[in-house]
């Protein structure tokens, strides 16, 4: 990213605080567009109008669509299955709202996410009584992300396709991501693809590198947010 480039992101980053709501749309969509075309990383540091921060650990992601989405459950299930964006908004969608707290300390205030409970997928499945854990995938080629299988069978873990009443946009992690409402965000995985049962945790891509495994908001990696569920 040219210096030119970064100072006016940054001036409209600033813009964005005090700005009318069609603007701080326009300013969501110029640092998503942005973001993937700067190698830096540093437009991920820039709030955009609907307070989130752009954040991916590749250098670009390809879109996926209605034609071209799938998502796959295996592993230690007796039914392993794939499905489309039209299998997934078929099944019983269920609509939640809670904060949302990144660990590096920005939080969005009642954020709605609509989508399918992760416990109904696994149940679908048939899971193995050996299975403890689940391991998440996504289609940037790099993130990774896990749960235990308790964890994963909360009411308040959602395969989301809606955020903000709106399916979920390709730079929010759409058009389907993870959203796991009790922990910081870095557990609700973007742009997901794969969701794999396993015997043990195995730990996700921010946990190699030195972030806590169980995320519970304000109950780990040293910090004393405010539950957000």
């Amino acid at each position: 990213m040219g210096r030119r480039l970064l100072l006016g992101t940054l001036g409209l980053g600033a813009l964005g605080v005090v700005a009318a709501p069609t603007l701080q749309r326009g300013l969501e969509g110029f640092l998503g567009s942005v973001s993937g075309k700067d190698p830096t990383g540093l437009t991920g540091l820039l709030p955009n109008g609907g307070g989130f921060r752009y954040y991916s650990v590749t250098a670009s992601v390809p879109d996926r669509g209605e034609h071209d989405y799938r998502l796959t459950v295996d592993g230690l299930v007796d039914h392993p299955k794939t499905y489309t964006l039209a299998d997934l908004r078929a099944l019983p969608q269920t609509r939640l709202v809670h904060d949302v707290q990144c660990v590096t300390g920005w939080r969005v205030p009642k954020t709605p996410f609509e989508g399918v409970r992760l416990a109904a997928l696994l149940e679908a499945a048939g899971v193995r009584s050996s299975a403890g854990a689940v391991r998440f995938t996504c289609f940037d080629g790099a993130y990774t992300e896990s749960l235990t299988l308790e964890q994963a069978r909360r009411d308040d873990v959602l395969v989301a396709l809606r955020m903000k009443d709106k399916p979920v946009t390709h730079d929010h992690g759409g058009p389907v991501r993870l959203y796991v409402a009790p922990m910081y965000f870095y557990k609700s995985a973007k742009w997901l693809s794969g969701i794999t049962v396993t015997r043990d945790v195995r730990p996700g891509y921010w946990e190699d590198r030195g972030y806590d495994v169980d995320a519970w908001v304000g109950r780990s990696n040293g910090r004393d947010d405010a539950p957000t569920s």
